[in-house]
């Protein structure tokens, strides 16, 4: 079952500014894969989407630009579903390209509409007035930023894992790890996540807070919502390479589920 989620609560800003989405062109920001089977499991996914409002043009950029890492995460999404598929847990996916807003940053932070992201200059994104900063905050930041919290909150949930994939280089920089598992806090249980998995796999090069570190000012499902609401909680990175293919990230979801599903023991 599927719901999803179309405005944020406060509409577009600006009493003269017309709203960003056409419910007519535009998809909804948000979509949630119910659960079957496990309601204290919680899964995001980001960086799933890839679509540009048809009012921003495509944000001046063409198709090859928008189909690289910098416009979504490279097959975190068949990942992401595949997991829940197989645990029965709900997902919440977010359909925008992450340079239109970046759903896993802060709102209003230099990081959350880039005007430049891995050397690509973004037109789209250049000289926004306050009133298009909001529109893209209230109507594709919020509903994602709602949904995850409204399900965060839920009783029965226990953890929450979010869904991405990075690039094998970036800035000249080897990323060489296979996934890496990022954490900020030891209630989180990251680190034992990491560990189990690199047990279970021992011939992958597994990254404890690898690619990178969490961060309050660049990061938002894991400070702001998993942590706040005491979650087991890990973003787990996995080099794109690996998950383009069908058979690539199947094998992903079926390692992952399975380490989940033994981290988080259904009561």
């Amino acid at each position: 079952m599927e719901s999803q989620v179309r405005s944020g609560p406060n509409g577009s800003s600006g009493k003269d500014q017309a709203p960003l989405l056409d419910p007519e062109r535009d998809p909804a920001p948000v979509e949630i894969v119910e659960p079957t089977k496990r309601d204290d499991i919680l899964l995001v996914c980001e960086h799933a989407g890839r679509a540009v409002p048809a009012a921003l043009d495509d944000l001046g950029l063409d198709e090859a630009d928008l189909g690289r890492h910098i416009g979504s995460d490279i097959g975190a999404e068949n990942v992401a579903r595949a997991i829940a598929a197989e645990l029965g847990c709900t997902l919440i996916v977010q359909r925008y390209s992450r340079l239109v807003i970046d759903c896993n940053r802060p709102p209003r932070t230099p990081h959350s509409i880039p005007e430049v992201s891995d050397g690509t200059v973004v037109p789209g994104n250049a000289n926004l007035s306050h009133e298009e900063t909001e529109a893209r905050v209230n109507e594709i930041f919020e509903p994602y930023a709602e949904a995850c919290r409204e399900r965060a909150a839920l009783p029965t949930v226990r953890a929450g894992y979010s869904i991405h994939s990075f690039e094998p280089v970036l800035a000249g920089r080897a990323r060489p790890w296979h996934v890496g598992f990022l954490y900020a806090s030891e209630q989180s249980r990251g680190a034992q996540l990491a560990a189990d998995f690199r047990a279970a796999r021992p011939e992958m090069l597994v990254g404890d807070n690898e690619p990178y570190q969490i961060e309050t000012e660049t990061d938002w499902f894991i400070p702001y919502c998993a942590e706040e609401k005491n979650l087991r909680n890990s973003l787990i990175e996995i080099r794109n390479d690996l998950i383009r293919t069908p058979a690539g990230y199947d094998a992903w979801a079926s390692d992952l589920s399975l380490l989940i599903s033994r981290a988080i023991p259904q009561l």
